[in-house]
This record gives C-alpha cells, structure tokens and sequence, in this order.
C-alpha cells in the first residue's frame, strides 16, 4: 500500500545512525512502491519532522548516539501519536523487545532484516492507524 484511503502518499520515516541502512533501506521501500520515505541520521531532527508532519510510519535503530530508539518511541507517542513504530536492530535484546512492544511497537526485526518480512511489517503498520 502505498496511499491512505484517501489518496495521501503514506510517509515512512526511517531513523538509523547508519547511512548504509538508511540507503538500503530506502531503496528497499522505494522498489516496493513506497512513494515517500523520508531517511533520518539524527533522531532529533526525526522528532521536529513527525511533530510537523505526523508520518505513517517510523523506523527506529535502537543503538544511537544521542538518543536511542526507545527514548525516540517515547518521545514520538507525545509528538505524534498515530504513527506507528517498528524497530529495526542489530542487536537481539529481550528486554528491549519487551520494552518496545509493550510502548506500542507493531514489529520488532533484527538487521539484517528478510526483505519480505520487512515489508509485510510496513504494510501492516501503515494500514493499522486510528
């Protein structure tokens, strides 16, 4: 899916300290037909864009300087409480599934992620909003 029902180009953020998985990332969505994916290094500038924006979808790394992606979702649920979270980590840590989930992340992948796994969880993300 690449539009709301009512036509609107769904915007998929993605937040990684990583600019290779960004890229990789990106691309990925953007041969799925994912019109507007929106890539972010720095999980501040992220914060400022959905507060503004209210994206669909967000990709959060977990392991980042500054801020990590738990205190990202945090944050989010005050800035912009409709978009969805998904997280995207290289490291499997059951606490930090069991914190994300439990804050509302609808999918939990470790890098390197199966593309269509990957997939399915953004499509399923981006139809599931209030």
């Amino acid at each position: 899916m690449v539009a709301g029902s009512n036509g609107q180009v769904l915007t998929i953020c993605l937040v990684d300290d990583d600019p290779s998985v960004l890229k990789a990332t990106s691309r990925l969505l953007a041969s799925s037909g994912w019109k507007k994916v929106e890539p972010f290094l720095d999980p501040i500038a992220f914060l400022r864009y959905a507060e503004a924006s209210r994206p669909r979808v967000a990709v959060l790394d977990v392991i980042m300087p500054v801020m990590n992606g738990l205190e990202v979702q945090t944050q989010l649920q005050t800035v912009s409480p409709s978009t969805r979270v998904i997280i995207l980590t290289s490291k499997d840590d059951a606490s930090v599934r069991s914190k994300a989930m439990a804050a509302g992340a609808t999918a939990f992948f470790l890098k390197p992620v199966d593309d269509d796994e990957f997939l399915a969880g953004i499509e399923a993300a981006a139809s599931n909003h209030n």
